[in-house]
């Protein structure tokens, strides 16, 4: 059970919330519980949904964000995310569980999603202290200066989920998926 309030509906929501509600619902089909839950503070959903929308038009490919959801989930031990981008990246990314897995480790089968997503992973476990070989290898890579920083605002996005769960201990509602570790 979570610790903190998530409302049970969207008309349960705070009446301000309730038309961002409506949106994700139509974008989905659905209002997972993390939308619910960070509905009590409408300025925090509108934050999450206006970074989440920005940086969905990005250039980073919705395969390369999963990848990164999924290692920073991981390595912040985040079972609600690491849940819910386990489904999106097999449903919506066609990510295979060989990758799943290897995603979760902080790397990727695929050489230029693998730079991205170490690079992603190191960001996570150091707290954004890296090294001139950590950008030099994701440049490396191919990465340019507006990817590597869309990979850093997709690393402290999906930490401030990870935070957000973990502190409420949202109720998942996707298939469960437990992390192994946490740093």
């Amino acid at each position: 059970m979570s610790r903190l309030h998530t409302p049970a509906t969207i008309a349960d929501a705070p009446a301000a919330s309730q038309p961002l509600l409506q949106a994700v619902n139509e974008q989905l089909g659905v209002v997972p519980n993390l939308f619910r839950l960070v509905s009590n503070s409408t300025p925090a959903l509108e934050g999450y949904l206006g970074l989440f929308g920005a940086l969905a038009k990005g250039r980073l490919s919705p395969a390369t964000r999963e990848r990164i959801a999924l290692a920073v989930a991981e390595i912040n031990g985040c079972d609600y995310c690491l849940s819910a981008h386990t489904y999106l990246g097999r449903n919506l990314a066609k990510l295979d569980d060989t990758e799943i897995a290897a995603n979760r480790n902080g790397t990727s089968s695929d050489p230029k999603a693998d730079a991205a997503v170490r690079f992603a992973a190191k960001i996570a476990a150091e707290r954004g202290h890296v090294g001139e070989h950590d950008v030099a290898a994701v440049k490396a890579a191919g990465y340019d200066e507006a990817e590597i920083i869309e990979i850093v605002l997709h690393v402290a996005l999906n930490t401030w989920t990870n935070y957000i769960n973990e502190v409420a201990k949202t109720e998942i509602d996707f298939p469960v998926v437990n992390a192994r570790k946490a740093a």
